[in-house]
């Protein structure tokens, strides 16, 4: 009887190692869990704010790319406005002249 005790109490030590080696993989296992979802929770904090940030751009970006379009249509304009400005002076121009070149040819203008 006292080798089966013996060997009962290998057995009762060797269920004790086994449930405190379970209990440490246990304890691990939940420090990685914390750190998991410490690590998940400054994840998500980091992309709400890159959110956040990344809103404030496009808002930024869509402003700027709408007053760019209104200047576009602005140069265009002037642009526009500035070349018939052109086209008149060169017609004003041209009208100048002839009307010197037929004053020159004019009798009235001929000193003697």
């Amino acid at each position: 009887m006292t080798q089966q005790g013996a060997v009962l109490q290998g057995y009762n030590n060797e269920l004790v190692k086994c449930i405190e080696d379970l209990c440490m993989q246990k304890e691990e296992l939940n420090k990685q869990i914390q750190q998991a979802e410490e690590e998940k929770t400054k994840l998500q904090h980091e992309i709400q704010g890159l959110s956040e940030q990344l809103e404030c751009v496009c808002e930024n970006l869509a402003q700027k790319v709408a007053s760019r379009n209104e200047l576009d249509k602005i140069l265009a304009e002037t642009e526009a406005a500035y070349m018939k400005i052109l086209d008149s002076s060169r017609t004003l121009l041209n009208v100048l002249k002839k009307e010197v070149g037929s004053l020159k040819h004019s009798p009235d203008l001929k000193t003697n």
